[in-house]
């Protein structure tokens, strides 16, 4: 069952008041970022080889046991640090193990697990520059009543890792959804056995679904109350194919492109988030004059092939696509949440000059700004003939795919789903 809402139905109606206070009857959340949004730290061994002596000796100061924050750190924005930041957020295809690896000599951790405290700034030096998830954690706490700890958790994660098809080992991704079925679970029996909504963006709506994807229907009914996901890719983005084909500093300023082309290429999450054949079909997604051809979704190895990554080829072709060919149902009901009418890459025409001289053309079309409107409304032909399967779209004209995370209208309702599953929490427990 399908049900779709726009803004201009949903900002006027009346809030559900939960009840707040030391009686409340909360379900928790757990805020699931997505990618870029959490701190990564790292720490280098005897193995690294940097590339320079910059590298060698940065960053000066380290924190105990040689740990220092990766992302992120503004040092990424001078060139010479840069390279030194592509270096080590490299990820290598180890084919033997079929799986990924950091680069030899880095080593990186997600700390705070279980806490928001990473993914509300992605530097707590500069707040006000690089504030991720903080605004809507606080309207949780502020409007909802949730406290850091109790009801409200965070599931930071390797962003740069991702999930493979069935047969194919993926540890960090697999001990990432481990972890995250671990807090679930302890977040439910600290509050009274309540099942959990799930606040998921852009990528991690992909590990959410996952996650939910790869547990029993018993687990899922008693865990899981609803799945919340704001601008998430459930088919992938025609922007990734600019990211790989040329390099994408998503509108950074003093950035090189192609410095960090490729780590970008390099990141197995960024392969799951290439556009999917089942949504994007035989559209022609990137023209090349310089090869006189074109390429859409189904003939992605031979892009890669062309565009000078042929060591993404046969990771994509036995782990991504097998991956990304069905959408399976979460199996709890789902809101998902959507920006429109925001221009966002549709096709992209390259010249005579190749692959490493950006596109001379850009088509838009309708989506968030980064994901096309056809992959953030994929559920409603994935899941529409299920009817078993309740989705909620709400779509939000103008808000953009970071940008829901701050959007007024945006967290009116999330507020909204939450208030709603507290009543009926509350009026259960009172009956």
């Amino acid at each position: 069952m399908v049900i779709m809402l726009s803004l201009s139905c949903c900002v006027s109606a009346a809030r559900v008041v939960a009840a707040t206070g030391a009686g409340a009857e909360r379900h928790p959340v757990i805020l699931i970022p997505g990618a870029g949004g959490n701190q990564l730290e790292a720490r280098l061994t005897e193995d690294y080889k940097p590339s320079s002596l910059v590298c060698r000796v940065w960053p000066l100061v380290r924190g105990r046991g040689g740990w220092f924050r990766l992302w992120f750190d503004p040092s990424v924005l001078l060139a010479p640090l840069t390279r030194c930041f592509a270096e080590r957020m490299m990820l290598h295809y180890d084919a033997d193990a079929d799986d990924f690896r950091n680069a030899p000599g880095v080593e990186t951790r997600v700390s705070d697990f279980g806490s928001t405290s990473t993914l509300r700034y992605l530097d707590p030096r500069l707040k006000f520059l690089t504030g991720y998830m903080n605004t809507l954690a606080s309207t949780l706490e502020k409007e909802a009543g949730y406290e850091e700890g109790h009801d409200l958790f965070g599931a930071p994660n390797d962003f740069r890792y991702g999930l493979a098809g069935p047969g194919h080992p993926s540890r960090v991704g697999s001990e990432y959804l481990h972890r995250l079925r671990l807090l679930v679970e302890s977040a439910c029996a600290a509050n009274g056995g309540r099942p959990a909504i799930l606040v998921a963006h852009s990528l991690g709506g992909l590990f959410a679904l996952q996650l939910l994807a790869r547990r029993p229907p018993q687990w899922r009914a008693s865990h899981v109350a609803r799945l919340v996901t704001l601008s998430a890719p459930w088919g992938g983005s025609v922007q990734e194919m600019l990211t790989f084909a040329s390099g994408n500093t998503l509108g950074v300023p003093l950035v090189d492109a192609s410095l960090i082309r490729d780590e970008q290429r390099a990141s197995e999450s960024n392969l799951w988030l290439l556009p999917a054949p089942r949504v994007f079909g035989n559209t022609t997604l990137v023209t090349s004059r310089g090869h006189n051809t074109s390429y859409s979704a189904k003939n992605m190895t031979r892009f890669l092939r062309d565009i000078g990554f042929e060591e993404g080829v046969e990771p994509y072709r036995s782990r991504i696509r097998p991956l990304v060919e069905v959408l399976p149902e979460p199996g709890v009901p789902v809101t998902c949440l959507v920006g429109t009418g925001v221009d966002t890459v549709e096709s992209l025409v390259y010249g005579d000059g190749g692959f490493d001289e950006g596109p001379e053309e850009v088509v838009y079309g309708d989506g968030d700004g980064t994901v096309n409107l056809a992959s953030l409304v994929g559920p409603i032909k994935a899941w529409a003939d299920s009817p078993a399967q309740v989705v909620e779209v709400v779509e939000l004209p103008g808000v953009s795919h970071s940008g829901i995370l701050n959007d007024k209208s945006a967290l009116r309702q999330i507020i909204r789903v939450v208030d709603s599953i507290n009543l009926n929490a509350t009026s259960y427990q009172t009956s």
